[in-house]
């Protein structure tokens, strides 16, 4: 009789190591995921008052839908953001929204520890319009005020090799696309998306990244943003989406 209350004893103790030991690791584990995201008094000194919280509510639910090893991830800003399901868009699987509305070259250099743990497939990024309106911020909505100017636009392409030489460096077998900076329909922002634009194509042979010239699909005769394709001079419409992934279509098709 004492024989089997020793084993059994012995037995609960083993159960109960195991599970103290579980429990831990799955404890750490947690806790090393949550560090993969900025906290909520991380944000950029370029990001106007609105996006300073809506970067913070982006975050919070990236948590909450963490990326997947292995997938397809769009960066950016609010024009990856209200893409929304960018699958449905692509009829495809496995393509994550990283888009903040707002969002800057430095919010998203803020916010590359989840992409790279992730190891993606691919990234395509489209970044640097924020930036521009940050360079004009006297003339944008005054509702929309920056903290900070962005020094220039050499500055913003400077930014994007950045972060694509940072998620090269953390996840070398990730292939990365940079999207060059969409036309607008704002006349003071026409020559320094050309000039950024310029950088970005400057900078390709780096050979960090591969340019998709997305500007070059939307300009119209004028130097703006198809008239038809945007609900605000900035913003795409469903028919600029749908242009956006027809152009798109094939190269994603090779990353299923």
């Amino acid at each position: 009789m004492i024989h089997h209350k020793t084993n059994l004893l012995n037995l609960l103790f083993l159960v109960t190591t195991l599970y103290v030991t579980a429990q831990s690791n799955l404890n750490k584990s947690f806790n090393y995921i949550n560090k993969l995201y900025p906290n909520r008094e991380i944000t950029s000194k370029y990001h106007n008052n609105w996006t300073q919280e809506h970067y913070k509510q982006r975050i919070k639910h990236f948590k909450s839908n963490p990326l997947k090893f292995g997938n397809i991830v769009f960066l950016g800003n609010s024009i990856t953001e209200q893409g929304r399901d960018w699958n449905e868009k692509f009829n495809s699987v496995g393509i994550n929204n990283r888009g903040i509305a707002g969002d800057v070259t430095d919010g998203v250099l803020k916010r590359l520890d989840e992409i790279t743990y992730y190891k993606p497939k691919t990234v395509f990024i489209l970044i640097g319009i924020n930036d521009l309106f940050s360079l004009h911020y006297e003339d944008t909505d005054k509702r929309f005020k920056y903290i900070k100017m962005v020094p220039s636009t050499k500055y913003i392409a400077k930014n994007i090799l950045k972060i694509s030489k940072e998620i090269r460096r953390k996840s070398s077998e990730t292939i990365i696309y940079v999207r060059t900076i969409l036309p607008t329909r704002r006349s003071f922002l026409k020559d320094d998306i050309i000039t950024t634009n310029n950088f970005i194509k400057a900078f390709e042979s780096k050979g960090v990244y591969k340019v998709i010239d997305l500007y070059s699909e939307f300009v119209d005769s004028n130097g703006d943003l198809i008239k038809e394709l945007t609900t605000d001079g900035v913003h795409l419409n469903e028919d600029g989406y749908e242009k956006w992934s027809a152009f798109e279509k094939t190269l994603i098709n090779t990353f299923k």
